[in-house]
């Protein structure tokens, strides 16, 4: 046999290895490599994370480590491992797998309805990987509060509940600090010049906000209890509302899981900074985080002559309003039959 022919055969077995080589390392980088049932599911990989802790992460959801391996060492992923939330979809091959690890997907962050930061800490840090106590401990930063002007009673009238779109891997200070920056575009010169018309800060204004919120869950009543309580604010008389004095009462006992219904006229008297019974203007700061419209409410209140107003109950989950106390009493009168006859003790 020539050399020219041994040349040729050589070449030809060459090419063939090569081929079947390229054709198994093709296979084992674009063939599905899942094993998990649903469309779609979420992975985690926290900060600090090395490669093999991804392993172990994903390791219930891919079939074949080895060819995740594979791709991840000539991609050098396996070097630059990214922490995040990451999106895996049922099917995907080992090259999509590694492109994906390196897609962090944003987290779509809700909250509305805390009473305390206590309680928005451990919401936010049921959704992004700064854990309660870190946030809370941001958000009670001395320097920060200093700095930004408020204090401990009032740094919850800093977040304006919605909807945000944040990385999960956020730590406690980016958090806090994307909450401020959020805050200051809530607060535009127009938003901030009502306020001041009223007599109010940006800060008092969530504050009678979170009274105004807790008084009605009907929207389009709110402007109309705005506009008693500004009013009240404007004659120097006390605020007296009885959200104000429940929270007092569960501040007093540390215990805010309580559900208290009904206010007797015993607890109007409770001594507290946020009973508005016993003191005049504000309470010390919010008694809830309130929604945008119960801010939209202080800021753009009804115009009316009312000082009182009780719940009704001929129209649930409204109220009656009253320009003097004997109209007042007597709507009064009506809801305290109405409620006694229900049996709600407290």
């Amino acid at each position: 046999m020539s050399l020219k022919k041994i040349i040729t055969i050589a070449a030809v077995v060459l090419i063939t290895l090569l081929m079947i080589y390229g054709f198994v390392l093709l296979n084992q980088i674009f063939s599905a490599n899942t094993k998990f049932e649903d469309k779609e599911v979420y992975v985690y990989v926290p900060t600090d994370s090395k490669y093999e802790d991804v392993q172990k992460i994903l390791a219930p959801y891919v079939e074949k480590m080895d060819r995740f391996d594979l791709v991840a060492n000539k991609r050098g992923y396996d070097d630059n491992v990214i922490p995040g939330r990451f999106l895996l979809t049922k099917g995907m091959n080992s090259y999509a797998l590694v492109k994906t690890m390196r897609l962090n997907s944003a987290v779509k962050l809700a909250f509305n309805n805390q009473e305390r930061v206590e309680d928005l800490a451990g919401r936010v840090g049921s959704q992004i990987e700064g854990d309660s106590v870190s946030l809370l401990k941001s958000f009670k930063d001395s320097i920060f509060l200093k700095e930004n002007g408020f204090n401990e009673d009032n740094v919850i009238a800093m977040f304006i509940p919605n909807t945000y779109e944040i990385y999960w891997n956020t730590t406690a200070v980016k958090f806090r600090d994307k909450m401020i920056k959020e805050y200051r575009n809530f607060w535009t010169k127009e938003r901030i010049a009502k306020a001041e018309k009223r007599g109010l800060t940006p800060v008092e204004a969530t504050t009678l906000a979170s009274i105004v919120h807790k008084e009605s869950v009907k929207k389009d009543e709110r402007p109309r209890i705005a506009g008693v309580y500004l009013n009240r604010l404007r004659a120097g008389m006390p605020l007296q509302a009885d959200p104000t004095v429940i929270f007092a009462m569960k501040k007093k006992s540390n215990d805010f899981e309580q559900v208290i219904k009904r206010v007797f006229y015993n607890d109007l008297t409770t001594s507290h900074p946020y009973n508005t019974y016993m003191n005049t203007g504000l309470p010390p700061g919010p008694i809830a985080m309130p929604d945008i419209t119960a801010l939209e409410a202080v800021l753009n209140p009804e115009k009316n002559d009312y000082i009182y107003f009780c719940a009704s109950v001929e129209r649930f989950g409204y109220h009656e309003f009253a320009v003097t106390l004997e109209e007042h009493n007597k709507n009064a009168k009506k809801y305290s039959e109405w409620i006694n006859s229900q049996g709600v003790k407290r």
